[in-house]
């Protein structure tokens, strides 16, 4: 008993949450817990529901599973803690203990097994998806199965998210990705772009534009071959050890390149790449590695505040709204510079919104998974975005994009409201195209 005990208490680092004072500075901070107004799902709740398991006062661990999968692990409690609680390494090492111990359908065995290890992982799988959704919307076959009613039939509510997936690009304009682009002007940085997976299949342009202004910026890029899937959604699905070799893989693709920073343009992505010396920390092979890649891990946006946008037109009058990304604001600590950026557009009104630090609700696939719990949180934060009476919302993470255009569209305001990615938005001022 005592040594299952034990094996418990380091599988769901027990002794981490004994810096859990339980004075609750987490509670309002949290989505789950200001939404669904249950002790189990806010921060304290989920930590003293590990102290439990860690006591052998808990040896049903199936309550855990609804507290830790409804999380967001948009890790606010973090920044909202005074003692220093590490929930993020909580939240992952119990999710990889629940998984572990849960009995998957087959066809959700699959599912993972496929999307997991066989998909998102893949160059050539991910381009095959892009492929497949220039090919749905080019085709026709999108207005047929629009007209067909088929769409509201879709498991996971997925016609809910075909109705705002972006404008894909051709496989041909595919084809022609920059892989190497010199600075328009002397160089100050040579940078190794980090492409990421969804973010390449789905919005193959903004990589493109981001790629451009980083040269008109003054920095030499270069897109690593070799490149992988950061592991993020691994992480978050309690899948450790394919969230590791990711890491080591695209550690190993980088350190090919001589480059100043790894650079990225998605917040989800960049937290991931930022923690890969914590991830990567118990091995002895790896853990000087991954913490000299983090440290040269870089948000977009961190590079273009230090060396300076090209030359922007005006935009006189056009109110905006910034929705942080919880991961760049919580994890890589990233929240002046997005800021500042948008503040160097000339005439733009840039409104904050009321708790414009809460979690929009899209979280990696939680909004897929949990879809009636991601939509609760969606409109509350759309209640704060649509007071601001913004006509562009800027995002700087592709979650966050989807769901943000997915709230505009829940609201009806598609002929008053758009969502932009912030290198969208910038490019488009500064005349660069894709």
């Amino acid at each position: 008993m005592e040594s299952s005990l034990k094996q418990l208490r380091e599988e769901f680092q027990y002794d981490k949450t004994n810096n859990c004072v339980q004075c609750g500075y987490c509670l309002p901070v949290c989505p789950t817990y200001t939404t669904f107004g249950k002790e189990t799902h806010s921060p304290r709740g989920r930590i003293n529901l590990v102290k439990m398991v860690g006591e052998g006062k808990i040896t049903d661990l199936s309550v855990l599973e609804e507290p830790f999968d409804l999380c967001l692990g948009c890790r606010a409690c973090e920044t909202a803690c005074p003692t220093g609680v590490e929930y993020g390494s909580i939240l992952e090492a119990s999710r990889a203990a629940l998984v572990k111990r849960k009995t998957f359908s087959i066809p959700v065995r699959i599912l993972r097994k496929s999307m997991l290890k066989k998909v998102f992982p893949s160059r050539k799988m991910m381009n095959v998806t892009g492929h497949s959704i220039w090919l749905y919307k080019k085709s026709g076959l999108q207005k047929a199965t629009r007209s067909s009613g088929i769409m509201k039939k879709l498991p996971y509510n997925l016609g809910a998210f075909e109705a705002i997936m972006p404008e894909p690009v051709s496989p041909v304009e595919r084809g022609r990705a920059l892989k190497e682009v010199k600075a328009k002007l002397n160089p100050k940085y040579i940078v190794a772009f980090f492409t990421g997976c969804i973010m390449d299949a789905m919005f193959h342009h903004i990589n493109q534009l981001s790629i451009k202004l980083l040269s008109e910026a003054g920095c030499d890029v270069v897109v690593v071959p070799k490149q992988t899937c950061c592991g993020a959604l691994h992480a978050h699905s309690g899948e450790m050890d394919e969230a590791r070799n990711l890491a080591k893989q695209n550690i190993l693709a980088f350190e090919k390149v001589e480059a100043d920073f790894v650079v990225n343009n998605a917040g989800g992505c960049g937290a991931m790449l930022y923690e890969y010396g914590h991830l990567l920390s118990d091995d002895s092979k790896w853990a000087d590695r991954a913490r000299a890649f983090s440290a040269k891990s870089k948000d977009i946006s961190q590079i273009l505040v230090e060396c300076g946008l090209p030359e922007i037109a005006a935009r006189a009058g056009e109110r905006v709204t910034y929705q942080r990304s919880c991961h760049m604001t919580n994890v890589q600590k990233v929240t002046q510079e997005p800021v500042e950026l948008l503040k160097k557009v000339p005439g733009i009104q840039l409104i904050e919104m009321d708790q414009a630090d809460m979690c929009c609700g899209s979280a990696g696939i939680y909004n897929i998974v949990n879809y009636d719990s991601s939509m609760q949180i969606l409109d509350e934060k759309m209640k704060h975005t649509k007071a601001t009476e913004a006509a562009v919302i800027i995002t700087t993470n592709p979650g966050c994009l989807l769901q943000m255009k997915l709230g505009i569209d829940r609201e009806g305001l598609t002929q008053s409201m758009r969502a932009l990615h912030l290198i969208e938005y910038l490019a488009e001022a500064a005349g660069i195209d894709y």
